[in-house]
């Protein structure tokens, strides 16, 4: 283990060390992962609730998904070539034009979120051939880090300003009014400057939702002043919501273009998507002219697009919105179960389907003790709150192996988005570590982290 962190030190990040370590993940190293589940060298059993952030709903090494790969490997296919049409992309692209509602039928396959997002932004600004310049996002919203998705994204975690796309105009989450005053405040004497709207249906750092009301006018809006909505469905995608994207819990309600990744790739394949209406795309790139207008080397790459086809087939055949569903009646009485017995800690919870946010709170003597405990971060007027949830995670991990994390954005709540395979014994485990760490009380709880975690590194802000 000090090897390997000797090693990030010097050739990856000191400061990534130093953050690790001050939970306990940090300290120890992964031997093997199945489902839920993960066992260190150590052999210790860690229960992951979190998912991978979005990225493992068929849980880690998912015998089908690793089966896909071998056989793509032990077959010798082809990864990718310029020069030769792909039978993976076509079956891809096929495959999830048959799942998506309407005339969802056109597909690109790029490697991140953030990348699929910035293709469906150029998609629509080409769409419009240039001549509009105005895209509205979200204040709490995120769409990736690179300089052009990080300028769309809302979020805490962009606590340095970066240069951006232009013309970005910022609405208040879910406000629907305040979108058709944006859109009216960006009327030119040449019609409507807006080129797209994006938005995240169910907002998964914050726990946060449209109504359906909303959705049906932000469509109508849209379509009345030809603006290309972008339904941003990275985390939410392939079930994890309780139905196979959120958006589609709503009869006939259709984005221009929906952005997808995270748990497409299987837990094994570094793979995102985005898929348009087809009278979009053929206006936007349809033509000789535009064939390479947007492409990268490592589209198409064989054994990603063989793995997200496997991965969907499981998605499908395993039915993986109704596990959601019965994760969901699982953990949402057993989480305002919680909230009912330690109200003083727990604030509220949230959520749909495998995706909920715990979001803690403590009085304003818990708070004081946290800002004496670790002072120096005045900067940060959510520090203090993002110090109880630490506190909480780390007791989770040491006391009863139990690995979680907590959203940087908003109010930061504690997630529990497990693992579409989690078994129900699992996660009533779950529930019932969170239940005894947090009856052991805040106060207790940030002392013990403070002083064993962190210990006098935050104080001296070395």
């Amino acid at each position: 283990m000090k090897q390997v962190q000797d090693l990030y030190r010097r050739y990856v990040s000191r400061s990534q060390v130093n953050l690790m370590t001050s939970f306990g993940f940090g300290r120890e190293l992964v031997e093997r992962a199945e489902g839920a589940w993960i066992w260190t060298r150590d052999g210790r059993r860690i229960l992951d609730v979190t998912g991978g952030v979005g990225v493992l709903n068929h849980g880690h090494n998912h015998p089908r998904i690793l089966d896909a790969r071998r056989r793509f490997a032990e077959r010798g296919r082809m990864e990718v070539h310029k020069a030769f049409f792909s039978p993976y992309v076509a079956a891809l692209s096929h495959n999830v034009a048959e799942l998506l509602p309407g005339d969802l039928n056109i597909s690109y396959f790029p490697n991140s979120g953030a990348e699929a997002n910035e293709g469906a932004v150029k998609m629509a600004y080409k769409y419009h051939g240039g001549r509009r310049n105005t895209i509205l996002r979200s204040d709490i919203s995120f769409h990736g880090k690179t300089l052009g998705a990080g300028s769309l994204t809302g979020s805490a975690e962009n606590s340095f300003r970066f240069p951006g796309l232009p013309g970005i105009v910022v609405y208040p989450y879910g406000d629907v009014g305040a979108v058709r005053a944006a859109i009216e405040a960006a009327r030119t004497p040449d019609g409507c400057d807006v080129y797209a709207i994006m938005a995240e249906p169910f907002s998964a750092s914050s726990m946060r939702s449209w109504s359906e009301p909303d959705l049906y006018e932000l469509r109508r809006l849209c379509d009345a002043n030809d603006i290309m909505l972008i339904f941003d469905e990275v985390y939410t995608g392939w079930g994890k919501t309780g139905s196979l994207f959120y958006f589609m819990r709503y009869p006939d309600l259709l984005p221009d273009i929906l952005v997808y990744s995270k748990s497409l790739g299987g837990g094994k394949a570094s793979i995102s998507g985005y898929t348009a209406r087809e009278p979009v795309f053929r206006k936007a790139y349809d033509r000789l002219s535009d064939v390479i207008l947007h492409s990268t080397t490592y589209y198409g790459f064989g054994e990603e697009t063989v793995t997200a086809i496997e991965a969907i087939n499981v998605v499908v055949e395993d039915d993986y919105p109704a596990r959601a569903r019965q994760i969901e009646r699982i953990l949402r009485p057993g989480l305002e179960n919680i909230h009912k017995r330690h109200p003083d800690v727990v604030g509220r919870v949230a959520g749909t389907g495998a995706l909920w946010g715990v979001f803690l709170i403590g009085g304003p003597k818990v708070l004081d003790l946290a800002a004496k405990l670790a002072p120096g971060f005045s900067g940060d007027p959510n520090f203090r709150t993002k110090l109880i949830t630490l506190s909480v995670i780390a007791d989770l991990y040491r006391e009863h192996g139990i690995v979680s994390y907590y959203s940087p954005n908003a109010d930061n709540p504690l997630v529990v988005a497990p693992t579409l395979t989690i078994e129900p014994d699992d996660v009533e485990y779950f529930l019932d570590g969170l239940d005894k760490t947090l009856a052991k009380g805040l106060p207790r709880l940030l002392g013990r982290f403070v002083r064993e975690k962190v210990g006098s590194r935050w104080a001296t802000g070395s």
